[in-house]
């Protein structure tokens, strides 16, 4: 009897464009600087995105562009969570500390602040027009394109 192996990478087709922005802001200061000059509405959605069993948890800002077919999402790349450290002291009494964990929403970009994904299947999007506004906002240090293809935890960005 033959064995069939469907693998599910095989179904799954990143048709989306990746920018990365490297940007101290807020993410709620960010968000309405990119509303401003893409005259997009991004939103926060009520939820943030959860991974590791709900031990970071990165915001999200949406919008979908009904007209153009075209859904615009802003995303956290870092996560810094206060826990308790498990140390051990050697004395007679515990010393409780805290230290202070860095989770990265795609580990390969540990550098990038914000992830702005465009999904846009029915129309060319003009991705230099798009990187030059956003490379305008003064509080922007950079933003580049990301090759999806080459991530390794692209499946994080599945939601």
């Amino acid at each position: 009897m033959a064995l069939h192996k469907l693998l599910v990478d095989d179904f799954y087709d990143a048709s989306f464009t990746l920018l990365a922005i490297h940007c101290r802001l807020e993410d709620y200061r960010l968000a309405y600087l990119l509303n401003k000059n893409l005259e997009i509405n991004l939103e926060r959605k009520p939820q943030d995105l959860d991974y590791k069993y709900f031990s970071a948890s990165y915001s999200i800002y949406e919008w979908e562009d009904k007209e153009q077919y075209t859904t615009w999402n802003l995303m956290s790349n870092v996560c810094k969570k206060e826990e308790d450290s498990l140390q051990s002291t050697g004395s007679l009494f515990e010393a409780q500390g805290k230290v202070l964990k860095t989770y990265h929403l795609l580990p390969e970009l540990k550098n990038v602040d914000y992830l702005f994904k465009i999904d846009n299947d029915t129309q060319y999007l003009n991705e230099k027009i798009i990187l030059n506004k956003i490379q305008s906002i003064p509080q922007v240090i950079t933003a580049y394109s990301v090759d999806v293809e080459q991530l390794k935890s692209k499946d994080h960005l599945i939601f």
